[in-house]
């Protein structure tokens, strides 16, 4: 069994003043705090809209035959790390979203109608109305996961960091590393081994000659 909604949750929204006359309209406007944990809105890891930051939310409800349709924007402010160079950043979104809540006797209605086997998939669209009252919460967090970028970057041609040493490539455009090919590393490690005991054979005749002449 579903708790029920609680009024003075600021994502829930009451319709009574709207009332059922189709075609009232209803504007209103309202700031909350971004949740955190679980209902975080973003995706968590990569970007999201911090806990407790502002989320500027603007609804028009209007009432229709069988329900309510709300339709509104939340404005947000989303902070994450580029993918590429992993430098934390900031997005500004905007998040439209429509959705239709439904009276109960128009949800009891389409449920006496619809054949025993049918699945409606606009049944699934659609969210009944608790005492006249609504959950944004889903809704809109639903929104702004859509309007995030699913691998941010700091800027579209962002380099990344180097793959030999992990610098970061914007900081230094002329970063390279010198390329040894693979196959040509086993023959210079030779040829430095055998200079090393050429060197070592020329010191010990050095050194025995250096004894001759002192006897």
């Amino acid at each position: 069994m579903n708790a029920r909604l609680d009024h003075r949750n600021p994502l829930v929204f009451d319709t009574h003043e709207l009332g059922r006359r189709p075609g009232a309209l209803q504007r209103l406007s309202r700031t909350i705090q971004a949740p955190g944990g679980d209902a975080v809105f973003g995706i968590e890891g990569v970007i999201a809209v911090p806990e407790g930051s502002p989320v500027e939310i603007d609804l028009r409800l209007e009432s229709v035959m069988d329900g309510v349709l709300v339709t509104g924007t939340a404005r947000a402010s989303a902070e994450g790390e580029c993918v590429r160079c992993l430098e934390p950043l900031k997005r500004e979104l905007d998040a439209d979203f429509q959705e239709m809540f439904s009276y109960p006797e128009a949800e009891e209605r389409r449920r006496r109608t619809a054949a025993p086997d049918e699945e409606s998939e606009e049944d699934e669209d659609i969210t009944p109305l608790e005492d006249g009252m609504f959950d944004l919460e889903p809704v809109l967090r639903d929104a702004v996961v859509l309007a995030l970028p699913l691998q941010p970057v700091c800027r579209e041609d962002c380099p990344g960091l180097c793959s030999t040493c992990g610098e970061r490539l914007a900081d230094d455009p002329d970063h390279h590393h010198d390329a040894v090919d693979i196959r040509w590393a086993a023959l210079q490690g030779l040829a430095e081994t055998t200079s090393d005991g050429e060197k070592d054979e020329l010191s010990g005749a050095e050194a025995g000659a250096d004894e001759k002449q002192e006897k």
